[in-house]
């Protein structure tokens, strides 16, 4: 199967629904697994590498799960291409500049997706919309299972699973949630609560991953643990702190309706302005200002319809998807700057003017307090 056939249509991840969507955009569980007694990607040689490849590609395409799978070796795929993939949380940013020897295998509803030769020779993952972590982890961990029949992972009595990065050892799993919290930013409540989850050994990070920024409002929450618990244990605390941190937005937007309602309004307003008439707009900007009209959407200012067309919005103005229908042609920053806002342009004319009457204002900008209650625990 072509790459152009699986990205002309958004991932389920994004155009699916799940539990408390409005709030968490997506749940991924991504398992790190080697073959034992191959060097790690980084120490070996191309003829090693490319030995790895072949055996984990046949094991991974002929699993049930991946039939009319799409298959490709990174050397065969363009830079936009790869970069597509990094947009829709496909692959890693590091995994798309690799080349002989790595490859990426995925289903075509994109829930299923396997790294090959990245940091360690397999990485896999399973991704859906909404707070969904145990059914995710029940989906990549049967995959797991299936390629042990057929795949010889590294694995110590006392240690688990071997990583080529430390911090991966043990379980070699990465649970995260992708998380909208406008609220709490709004609110400036957000620091603490990032803060507070370091502590408890989980990780905030921005919209792809460690090293990236926040844009859009989008935080990822994952585990940082990986040796010393099971993977249930981790998925559970994950889930019970994702459950608080869900409750401290919901709290946070209703605090603004009560007394920010007017700024709150405005921001909504305004961004639905920009958008609707802006000629050129960056990435970072057009993210930022759509994270508004999306929750412009969850308070019932727009229809709720529109929620689909919103977060296409936050996948299909991202840089290589903008250009993913030009072929070889390359744009510069001000062409997709120009070509992002006419996007925009045409998407929100699909839709109606924001309902303000829907909310009442008081005329209280007062801004408010953040007290110790917004600080996620391990106990829910």
């Amino acid at each position: 199967m072509k790459l152009s056939r699986i990205i002309a249509n958004t991932g389920e991840w994004l155009s699916g629904s799940g539990p408390h969507d409005q709030i968490v955009v997506s749940s991924r569980v991504r398992l790190a697994r080697n073959l034992k007694g191959k060097p790690f990607p980084g120490w070996a040689k191309k003829a090693e590498r490319v030995a790895v490849l072949e055996e984990i590609r046949g094991a991974v395409e002929g699993l049930p799960e991946m039939s009319e799978s799409f298959s490709e070796k990174l050397e065969d795929l363009s830079p936009l291409e790869k970069q597509v993939l990094v947009e829709r949380h496909l692959i890693s940013r590091e995994h798309a500049a690799k080349g002989a020897g790595s490859a990426v295998v995925m289903n075509t509803a994109q829930t299923l997706s396997f790294m090959i030769n990245e940091e360690d020779h397999l990485r896999m993952q399973a991704i859906r919309a909404g707070l969904q972590l145990d059914e995710v982890y029940k989906m990549i961990n049967q995959t797991d299972t299936e390629l042990e029949d057929s795949l010889d992972f590294a694995f110590h009595n006392d240690l688990g699973y071997l990583t080529a990065c430390p911090t991966n050892v043990g379980t070699g799993m990465r649970a995260s949630a992708m998380m909208h919290l406008p609220g709490l930013v709004m609110s400036e409540q957000v620091n603490k609560i990032i803060n507070s989850v370091n502590k408890i050994g989980l990780a905030v990070r921005g919209l792809h991953g460690e090293g990236t920024e926040a844009m859009g409002n989008l935080f990822q929450v994952s585990n940082q643990t990986t040796l010393g618990e099971a993977e249930e244990e981790i998925i559970g605390r994950l889930n019970r702190v994702i459950a608080q941190i869900l409750e401290h937005e919901q709290n946070a937007r209703q605090i603004l309706l009560q007394q920010r309602a007017e700024t709150l309004l405005d921001q909504i307003g305004r961004a639905y302005g920009i958008l609707c008439h802006a000629h050129s707009i960056t990435s970072k900007e057009a993210l930022n200002l759509l994270s508004f009209i999306k929750m412009g959407v969850d308070l019932g200012l727009f229809p709720s319809k529109c929620r689909l067309q919103v977060d296409e919005l936050f996948i299909e103005t991202q840089p290589a998807h903008l250009q993913k229908g030009l072929h070889a042609v390359k744009l510069g920053a001000d062409e997709r700057d120009s070509l992002r806002a006419a996007l925009i342009r045409a998407k929100l004319k699909q839709m109606p003017e924001p309902e303000i009457g829907k909310i009442p204002t008081n005329g209280n900008s007062g801004s408010t307090t953040t007290s110790d209650t917004t600080k996620p625990s391990e106990e829910s």
